[in-house]
Protein backbone atom coordinates (compact mmCIF):
# COMPACT_ATOMS: atom_id res chain seq x y z
CA UNK A 1 0.00 0.00 0.00
CA UNK A 2 1.21 3.32 -0.87
CA UNK A 3 1.54 6.73 0.91
CA UNK A 4 -0.71 9.38 0.81
CA UNK A 5 0.13 12.04 -1.13
CA UNK A 6 1.32 15.92 -0.02
CA UNK A 7 -1.81 18.11 0.02
CA UNK A 8 -0.91 20.70 -2.70
CA UNK A 9 -0.12 24.02 -1.48
CA UNK A 10 -0.82 27.25 -2.82
CA UNK A 11 2.25 29.05 -3.59
CA UNK A 12 3.30 32.61 -4.94
CA UNK A 13 2.33 32.80 -8.74
CA UNK A 14 5.42 33.00 -11.08
CA UNK A 15 5.51 35.98 -12.71
CA UNK A 16 5.35 39.84 -11.57
CA UNK A 17 4.02 42.98 -13.47
CA UNK A 18 6.36 45.72 -15.14
CA UNK A 19 8.43 47.16 -12.99
CA UNK A 20 6.97 50.21 -14.68
CA UNK A 21 3.73 49.87 -12.99
CA UNK A 22 5.51 50.84 -9.27
CA UNK A 23 5.45 54.74 -11.52
CA UNK A 24 2.22 54.39 -12.51
CA UNK A 25 0.73 53.55 -9.08
CA UNK A 26 2.93 56.32 -7.85
CA UNK A 27 2.09 58.64 -10.29
CA UNK A 28 -1.89 57.52 -10.00
CA UNK A 29 -1.26 58.29 -6.18
CA UNK A 30 0.03 61.64 -6.47
CA UNK A 31 -2.43 62.66 -8.42
CA UNK A 32 -5.40 61.75 -6.34
CA UNK A 33 -3.69 63.23 -3.31
CA UNK A 34 -2.90 66.65 -4.73
CA UNK A 35 -6.59 66.58 -5.58
CA UNK A 36 -7.35 65.58 -2.17
CA UNK A 37 -5.16 68.45 -0.66
CA UNK A 38 -6.16 71.29 -3.22
CA UNK A 39 -9.82 70.88 -2.08
CA UNK A 40 -8.64 70.88 1.49
CA UNK A 41 -6.68 73.87 1.20
CA UNK A 42 -7.76 75.87 -1.65
CA UNK A 43 -11.47 74.69 -2.19
CA UNK A 44 -12.63 74.27 1.32
CA UNK A 45 -11.78 77.68 2.99
CA UNK A 46 -12.53 79.83 -0.11
CA UNK A 47 -15.86 78.16 -0.02
CA UNK A 48 -16.23 78.34 3.45
CA UNK A 49 -17.78 74.29 2.70
CA UNK A 50 -15.07 72.47 4.13
CA UNK A 51 -12.90 74.88 6.56
CA UNK A 52 -9.40 72.73 7.85
CA UNK A 53 -7.06 74.18 9.82
CA UNK A 54 -3.83 74.73 8.17
CA UNK A 55 -2.08 72.08 10.29
CA UNK A 56 -4.27 69.54 9.30
CA UNK A 57 -3.57 70.32 5.89
CA UNK A 58 -0.19 69.78 6.75
CA UNK A 59 -0.76 66.59 8.00
CA UNK A 60 -3.11 65.69 4.94
CA UNK A 61 0.18 65.77 2.81
CA UNK A 62 2.64 63.98 5.17
CA UNK A 63 0.29 61.21 5.12
CA UNK A 64 -0.51 61.59 1.69
CA UNK A 65 3.32 61.27 0.72
CA UNK A 66 4.10 58.47 2.52
CA UNK A 67 1.27 56.71 0.82
CA UNK A 68 2.92 57.41 -2.49
CA UNK A 69 6.12 56.36 -1.30
CA UNK A 70 5.33 53.39 0.64
CA UNK A 71 2.21 51.57 -1.44
CA UNK A 72 3.89 51.40 -5.06
CA UNK A 73 6.80 49.47 -4.24
CA UNK A 74 4.91 47.16 -1.35
CA UNK A 75 2.13 46.27 -4.44
CA UNK A 76 4.93 45.35 -7.21
CA UNK A 77 6.36 43.07 -4.63
CA UNK A 78 3.02 41.33 -4.07
CA UNK A 79 1.53 41.51 -7.71
CA UNK A 80 2.36 38.78 -9.45
CA UNK A 81 0.45 36.29 -11.91
CA UNK A 82 0.73 32.87 -13.74
CA UNK A 83 -0.47 31.23 -16.82
CA UNK A 84 -0.60 27.34 -17.24
CA UNK A 85 -1.81 24.99 -19.43
CA UNK A 86 -5.17 24.68 -16.93
CA UNK A 87 -5.62 27.85 -15.45
CA UNK A 88 -4.78 31.45 -14.68
CA UNK A 89 -3.37 32.50 -11.37
CA UNK A 90 -3.58 35.83 -9.77
CA UNK A 91 -2.17 37.35 -6.14
CA UNK A 92 -2.98 41.17 -5.67
CA UNK A 93 -3.48 43.47 -2.96
CA UNK A 94 -1.22 45.77 -0.72
CA UNK A 95 -3.32 45.31 2.58
CA UNK A 96 -5.25 42.25 2.72
CA UNK A 97 -3.72 39.66 0.28
CA UNK A 98 -5.84 37.77 -2.51
CA UNK A 99 -4.89 34.49 -4.51
CA UNK A 100 -6.65 33.50 -6.78
CA UNK A 101 -7.23 30.38 -9.60
CA UNK A 102 -9.57 30.48 -12.58
CA UNK A 103 -9.63 26.95 -14.63
CA UNK A 104 -9.43 27.44 -18.04
CA UNK A 105 -12.88 25.84 -18.60
CA UNK A 106 -14.34 28.72 -16.80
CA UNK A 107 -13.18 31.54 -18.79
CA UNK A 108 -15.96 33.24 -20.21
CA UNK A 109 -13.98 36.52 -22.29
CA UNK A 110 -10.83 38.04 -21.61
CA UNK A 111 -10.35 41.84 -21.32
CA UNK A 112 -7.39 44.35 -22.80
CA UNK A 113 -7.76 48.13 -21.32
CA UNK A 114 -5.46 50.97 -20.98
CA UNK A 115 -6.23 54.02 -18.94
CA UNK A 116 -5.14 57.28 -19.80
CA UNK A 117 -2.09 57.14 -16.87
CA UNK A 118 -1.08 53.77 -17.97
CA UNK A 119 -1.02 54.14 -21.63
CA UNK A 120 1.98 56.92 -20.35
CA UNK A 121 3.76 54.14 -19.32
CA UNK A 122 3.12 51.56 -21.86
CA UNK A 123 1.09 49.22 -19.59
CA UNK A 124 -1.99 47.57 -19.52
CA UNK A 125 -5.03 45.47 -17.41
CA UNK A 126 -5.91 42.06 -18.18
CA UNK A 127 -9.07 40.98 -17.09
CA UNK A 128 -10.18 37.62 -16.99
CA UNK A 129 -13.79 36.71 -16.46
CA UNK A 130 -15.02 33.54 -15.03
CA UNK A 131 -18.34 31.86 -14.24
CA UNK A 132 -17.62 32.80 -10.54
CA UNK A 133 -19.44 34.85 -8.13
CA UNK A 134 -16.03 36.22 -7.03
CA UNK A 135 -15.85 38.20 -10.10
CA UNK A 136 -13.11 38.73 -12.49
CA UNK A 137 -9.51 38.22 -12.39
CA UNK A 138 -7.15 41.45 -13.09
CA UNK A 139 -3.63 41.43 -13.79
CA UNK A 140 -2.72 44.86 -13.51
CA UNK A 141 0.67 46.33 -14.64
CA UNK A 142 1.77 44.46 -17.59
CA UNK A 143 3.92 45.67 -20.49
CA UNK A 144 1.79 46.62 -23.05
CA UNK A 145 3.13 44.08 -26.01
CA UNK A 146 2.54 41.36 -22.60
CA UNK A 147 -0.60 42.03 -21.86
CA UNK A 148 -2.24 41.54 -25.69
CA UNK A 149 0.59 38.47 -26.09
CA UNK A 150 -1.43 37.25 -23.02
CA UNK A 151 -4.90 37.89 -24.33
CA UNK A 152 -3.77 36.04 -27.61
CA UNK A 153 -2.87 33.29 -25.18
CA UNK A 154 -5.52 32.85 -22.98
CA UNK A 155 -8.30 33.49 -25.77
CA UNK A 156 -6.49 30.31 -27.65
CA UNK A 157 -6.28 28.08 -24.73
CA UNK A 158 -9.89 28.78 -23.30
CA UNK A 159 -11.35 28.12 -26.69
CA UNK A 160 -9.16 24.65 -26.89
CA UNK A 161 -11.34 23.98 -23.51
CA UNK A 162 -13.78 21.45 -24.47
CA UNK A 163 -17.16 23.17 -22.41
CA UNK A 164 -19.18 25.86 -22.08
CA UNK A 165 -17.32 28.24 -19.12
CA UNK A 166 -20.50 27.95 -16.76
Amino acid sequence: MTAPAAPARLREPRERVSPRARLMWATTACVEALVLVTVAAVVGPVTDWLPVPAWAVGLLAVAAAAYVAVVPPWRYRVHRWEVTATAVYTQTGWWVRERRIAPMSRIQTVDHAEGAIARLFRLATVTVTTASAAGALEIVGLDRDEALALVDRLTAQADAVPGDAT
